[in-house]
C-alpha cells in the first residue's frame, strides 16, 4: 500500500470516527458501483448522506476539496443514484466533503462541508 493510500483510509477512518460521534449512522464505506466509488454513506435527520472523504498529509500542497471536481462530483451522483435504487431508499440525499489533512501522527485537521454540491437537472 502506497503512503498515499495509508493516508486516504486514516482519513476515511476519522471521518467516519467523527459522524458517529455527530449522531450519523454510517450505513456503508467504500461502496462500490462500477469503478464508482462512495466513500461514506450515511443516515441523519432524515437525510441520506453521501460523504466524499480527502485525506492529505500536510506536505500535500493541493486543498483536498479541489479534489472534488465536476467529474468526480458526476461519479458520486450516479453511484448515489445507484444505492438508492438498489436499496430502495425514499430519503432526501445530501453530498457532504469531509476534508482531513494530517500534521503528523497524532495531529490532523478536520473540516466537515454540508451540502458540499447540489446534482444538476
Amino acid at each position: 500500500m502506497t503512503i498515499q493510500q495509508e493516508v486516504g483510509k486514516r482519513g476515511e477512518q476519522v471521518a467516519s470516527d467523527y459522524l458517529i460521534a455527530k449522531g450519523y449512522r454510517v450505513l456503508e464505506r467504500n461502496w462500490y458501483f462500477r469503478k464508482k466509488e462512495i466513500d461514506i454513506i450515511a443516515e441523519k435527520d432524515d437525510f441520506l448522506v453521501i460523504i466524499e472523504v480527502k485525506s492529505r498529509s500536510v506536505s500535500f500542497h493541493e486543498n483536498p476539496r479541489d479534489a472534488v471536481n465536476m467529474k468526480k462530483q458526476r461519479f458520486l451522483i450516479q453511484a448515489a443514484n445507484a444505492y438508492v435504487y438498489r436499496c430502495d431508499i425514499e430519503l432526501e440525499v445530501r453530498f457532504d466533503i469531509i476534508t482531513v489533512v494530517f500534521f503528523n501522527d497524532q495531529e490532523y485537521k478536520l473540516i466537515h462541508i454540508d451540502d458540499a454540491f447540489y446534482p444538476t437537472l
